[in-house]
């Protein structure tokens, strides 16, 4: 008789300790759930928190960088001048250097980024594709240096003035300086007044800080 009251005492114990070990289990799982809804509510809140001039910044140096290194590319296989593909080896690395920042500023900010040129960048490239000979080297320091550097220069100083995120003003202030001695550069190729302390040395100076 002790025996069946022993026996009936230990099944008891064990089921109940098998019921409060799959309690704790749903409730360690339903807390993990929990706090995995409370991380990405925390990233999505983060993200939505950027503000529009903001995102707009990172798009814009985005597509910017991507241009020119993929203008600089086609320089660099068209052209048979030599300050020309000096030039366009400069934005190649340069802008291939602040496009990766970019890339790891938009990541941490939730931004996606265009994978290929927008319509206008496209309807410059396919212009300079058709181009050759003195024809290209004039258009592409023209369009892909000249004009597309005074117009980045002028985005990013507006979005200097309007930036909100820290990290977002800090990127858009090191692109600056860059692009300003971009300009000087390009403008200096485009009249063909390239000299031997031209500003492609202070360019080289400037990206290498950057």
């Amino acid at each position: 008789m002790q025996k069946t009251q022993l026996i009936k005492r230990l099944l008891a114990v064990s089921v109940a300790a098998a019921m409060f070990g799959s309690v704790g289990a749903q409730a360690q799982t339903a807390n993990s759930t929990q706090m995995g809804a409370s991380a990405t509510s925390a990233t999505a809140s983060g993200t939505a928190k950027l503000a529009a001039a903001d995102r707009k910044a990172i798009m814009d140096m985005g597509m910017s960088n991507m241009a020119e290194v993929e203008m600089g590319k086609m320089a660099q296989s068209k052209s048979q001048n030599a300050d020309v593909k000096a030039f366009a080896q400069k934005m190649v690395d340069d802008h291939g250097k602040a496009l990766t920042e970019v890339q790891t500023l938009a990541q941490s900010k939730g931004v996606t980024l265009p994978t290929e040129l927008d319509a206008k960048h496209k309807a410059m490239a396919a212009k300079l594709e058709k181009a050759n000979g003195d024809a290209f080297d004039k258009a592409y320091t023209k369009q892909g240096g000249v004009a597309a550097h005074k117009e980045t220069l002028a985005k990013l100083q507006k979005a200097s003035k309007a930036a909100k995120d820290a990290d977002v003003k800090g990127q858009v202030d090191k692109m600056i300086p860059v692009v300003q001695e971009h300009l000087k550069h390009a403008e200096q190729v485009a009249s063909g007044k390239m000299g031997s302390t031209g500003s492609s040395g202070a360019a080289g100076h400037t990206g290498a800080s950057h």
